[in-house]
């Protein structure tokens, strides 16, 4: 089921975090951010791994102490993942973490005091190429728009990242991305979409403080996915009250259900019903489980009877169909063989991972061609 999004992306002008290009043509990054203290170094080098390992392109840090500053230099020499730190108000924890090797600084230009304080630390950003996040968020938005507002809405939440764009418009520095996330889908998405047409820096997405994982997941899946399918959004991150490695893996389902972007295997399966030959449940259960792991991109269906089945195996790259006695598997849209329910799992994850070695191995081929 291979085809091309029909999403046409806004055009924004591209800014590197780290390694990463975010903007322009580039994918859509996927980031989360640690839950961890902080000065806890172990643990925050083991979370961001494994955020790492789940795909994540990019990880923001909170950094609120210098002592928090001086853990912040030691994790990044132990991770390879880009590392944003995340700053409220204090200046020098910003300026440290920029001689610490930090690869983005989301800090608000309007909150950090005088003028002399902002441009040391926009000069900081500019002399090491390190972009600048402007984060506006509905629980924090100014006094003075709280008043004029009365309450956070989409304008407000503009207005409030407009100033901040001014100042660093004031300083001719325009290495930067802007977020404006709301706990309330309607005005994240509407205040995406108004400065989305003002500005031409990439547009970092969220819901925030979505809730637990299921409700969390529903909702960043419908703000996001209005925004995405305007074409607006070059990074996003799917806020949970959950393990952050679930961030990355809802986010990249996101991207995948919209064709932006893929990674790992996508799934097709039936609900299931009384005419299911096989617990089509407990199978996905047990397959998601184990195939964790695999970062190829492969459509597989797993559908219960041969009423939808055999339609759906064909256009997938691996598909069963529940039959009676056995179960009829296909490959690249051919029927292959026929596999029993008593070894369905074990056989199915078997095939899956020798397809995966064999694309693995088409890949390897062809990258050593081209480095000859």
């Amino acid at each position: 089921m291979k085809h091309e999004s029909p999403i046409k992306r806004r055009q924004s002008r591209q800014i590197m975090v780290g390694k990463v290009p975010v903007g322009g043509d580039a994918p859509i990054a996927v980031q989360s951010m640690t839950n961890t203290d902080t000065c806890d170094v172990d643990a925050t080098v083991a979370q961001i791994r494994a955020l790492e390992e789940a795909g994540a392109d990019i990880v923001r840090v909170s950094v609120p102490s210098m002592d928090a500053a001086e853990a912040f230099g030691k994790i990044r020499q132990q991770v390879n993942v880009p590392l944003v730190s995340d700053i409220h108000f204090d200046y020098k924890i910003a300026l440290r973490v920029a001689e610490l090797g930090v690869d983005c600084l989301r800090i608000n230009p309007g909150n950090i005091g005088r003028d002399d304080r902002v441009s040391a630390v926009i000069e900081a950003a500019r002399d090491r190429g390190i972009p600048i996040r402007i984060g506006v968020n509905a629980g924090s938005l100014e006094k003075s728009l709280q008043r004029k507002y009365g309450e956070p809405t989409a304008d407000a939440l503009v207005e409030s990242a407009m100033r901040h764009i001014d100042i660093l418009d004031r300083y001719d520095f325009q290495n930067f991305k802007v977020s404006l996330k709301a706990s309330e889908v309607f005005m994240t998405v509407d205040a995406y979409r108004k400065i989305a047409s003002q500005i031409d820096q990439p547009l970092h997405l969220g819901i925030t403080e979505a809730g637990g994982f299921r409700s969390g997941t529903v909702k960043s899946s419908i703000g996001l996915g209005m925004l995405l399918m305007d074409g607006i959004g070059d990074t996003i991150r799917v806020s949970l009250a959950a393990d952050p490695v679930q961030e990355i893996k809802v986010g990249y389902d996101i991207l995948k259900s919209l064709r932006l972007r893929s990674r790992g295997i996508n799934f097709i399966a039936c609900p299931s019903c009384s005419r299911q030959n096989f617990d089509v449940i407990q199978t996905m259960n047990d397959l998601e489980a184990r195939l964790e792991d695999v970062n190829t991109s492969m459509d597989v269906a797993i559908i219960g009877c041969i009423v939808n089945g055999p339609g759906e195996a064909k256009e997938a790259d691996i598909g069963l169909t529940g039959g009676s006695p056995k179960n009829l598997f296909y490959m690249a849209g051919k029927p292959n063989q026929k596999l029993d329910n008593a070894t369905l799992t074990d056989d199915l994850e078997r095939l899956i991972r020798e397809e995966v070695a064999r694309r693995q191995e088409q890949e390897e081929a062809i990258i050593a061609r081209s480095d000859d």
